[in-house]
């Protein structure tokens, strides 16, 4: 049974900095294709912020380009976001993604529980 479970949201000052984190746990003989970082802000949307799959679909929005990055341990199956000089738009609920192959499933994306990140002006 694949989980992913975040950690790192919270309450933050405007510039200030956090890092996520989310640690996907996998059955035997699982794939983890790819893992990424979406994001929703009240009454909006849930949007892309980062991924790492860097073909098709850019690695990170424009609109936090220069602000975040997006790393993952690999070994670990863990996908970080770094998020510097945030801003009161940046706040919303913050949900990991991943693209994991299973013997029972196959290919599919899985999703986090999400984390709240909330920065004051």
């Amino acid at each position: 049974q694949v989980q992913l479970v975040e950690s790192g949201g919270g309450l933050v000052q405007a510039g200030g900095s956090r890092r996520l984190s989310c640690a996907a746990s996998t059955p035997s003989f699982s794939h983890v294709n790819f893992m990424g970082w979406y994001r929703q802000a009240a009454g909006k949307q849930r949007e892309l912020v980062a991924t790492t799959l860097t073909t098709e679909i850019p690695n990170i929005v424009d609109s936090v380009k220069g602000r975040f990055t997006i790393s993952t341990d690999n070994a670990k199956s863990t996908v970080y976001l770094q998020m510097n000089s945030l801003n009161p738009e940046d706040t919303a609920v913050y949900y990991c993604n991943a693209n994991i192959w299973t013997r029972a499933a196959g290919a599919r994306d899985y999703w986090g529980q999400g984390t709240q990140v909330t920065v004051s002006s």
